[in-house]
């Protein structure tokens, strides 16, 4: 794999899927997997193949019928779950097996209740055996931002001498900062031998709002796998969403020189159909796909983006499959978006009637928190009855 190339792992039906009130049917699952394919994602972490029969079937339809991405299944460092997995995706184009298995002392002795020497033997026989089953082999150590780092040096040099061709090191609480998650993967390539022959890869979470920042740090700092989901959905906070990965890579090039192979112009329709799938929309102040990302309502912004809209967006909606910008009309807005929208519904005032029509619009805005178009219809038309608003007649009627 190239090293200036980023590789974009979507478990947007793993972790994402695991999210309160976003799960989704099995047709709805290779529906998404194909919109994932067509998007251009390079994994595609389907299901967890061991955890029911459901998500067993799910994973091995979509390794029938998906070609593009590398299919992965998640599995426990366990040989049943390892084999669950093979079989589910015996029928992919190619297979990948992404092994997990605590590294942390709280999650070894609360959770696991194995001590690390355990854990080293786990990891190296469960990657070893996953080796033989499958294309691809990636290794977790689970939350490794809380891990002792001469262990997690130790850990994830038994993954790689086991024959691991990824070594993801997930922020699985989100505990870490940008500072503190860069500097853990420069530990790991420069104390541990080998990492040169393998992907490092960064999976992060959003509890303290920091996924994507904490991803793009690993970046910096080696990773050339990010592994994220569609619209940030996934455990509690969610997960680092694909589409600000994305688009920071794409409007700072300057400072992220590295290749991916995503259609920036599927981004938006993927997200309107996760969207139309599960329980939620993304916030309107999502960044990138929600429905504010790219609307102005500031008459100062307004007038600018009318202008030149790289005044006030740093990238085209248009890049990312969003029809336009959206000019929103409210009591902060100026005469120069009202004057566009009046244009765009066939009322072209003078400057004097414009006036008047902009009084009458802040009046009615103080009033109203939404201002439609057939509001400022039912207002040119007031005042063309009763105070001669307008000299010439609309272009044509307004359907």
């Amino acid at each position: 794999m190239p090293p200036d190339r980023v590789h974009f792992f979507d478990t947007t039906l793993r972790d994402g899927e695991q999210s309160p009130g976003c799960s989704m049917t099995q047709h709805e699952k290779l529906q998404m997997a194909h919109a994932l394919a067509d998007l251009g994602v390079d994994i595609l972490e389907a299901g967890f193949a061991i955890s029911s029969d459901g998500d067993f079937a799910a994973i091995d339809t979509i390794a029938r019928e998906v070609r593009g991405p590398v299919i992965a299944s998640l599995a426990r460092a366990k040989r049943g779950d390892i084999e669950r997995a093979a079989q589910a995706l015996e029928r992919a184009e190619k297979s990948r097996i992404h092994i997990f298995l605590a590294s942390s002392d709280l999650h070894l002795q609360y959770k696991l209740k194995i001590s690390r020497e355990e854990a080293l033997e786990q990891t190296a026989a469960s990657v070893a055996l996953a080796c033989t089953l499958a294309d691809e082999v990636e290794f977790s150590p689970e939350d490794s931002t809380r891990t002792d780092p001469e262990f997690l040096c130790k850990i994830v040099s038994a993954a790689i001498e086991s024959g691991a061709t990824v070594v993801n090191l997930p922020d699985t609480v989100g505990y870490a900062t940008p500072s503190d998650y860069a500097g853990m993967f420069r530990m790991i390539r420069e104390r541990v031998p080998g990492t040169d022959r393998v992907i490092l890869s960064a999976h992060t979470h959003d509890d303290l709002g920091l996924a994507v920042a904490n991803s793009l740090a690993a970046i910096e700092a080696g990773a050339r796998q990010v592994e994220c989901t569609i619209n940030g959905i996934g455990e509690r906070a969610g997960n680092a969403a694909v589409e600000e990965i994305a688009a920071a890579l794409h409007v700072r090039g300057d400072r992220y020189p590295m290749e991916n192979r995503l259609n920036l112009s599927k981004m938006y329709s993927v997200s309107q159909l996760l969207a139309q799938m599960i329980s939620f929309a993304p916030s309107p102040n999502k960044a990138v796909v929600g429905d504010n990302a790219f609307a102005h309502e500031a008459g100062i912004h307004q007038h600018g983006v009318l202008s030149n809209p790289l005044t006030y967006e740093i990238m085209t909606p248009s890049v990312f499959g969003i029809p336009a910008n959206r000019l929103v009309l409210g009591k902060h807005s100026g005469r120069h978006a009202l004057r566009s929208r009046l244009i765009e519904l066939g009322y072209n005032l003078s400057a004097a009637d414009l006036d008047i029509a902009y009084r009458a619009f802040t009046e009615l805005a103080d009033r109203k928190k939404a201002i439609y178009d057939q509001d400022l219809i039912n207002l040119v038309a007031h005042h063309q009855r009763h105070e001669d608003l307008i000299h010439e007649e609309p272009a044509e009627k307004i359907k």
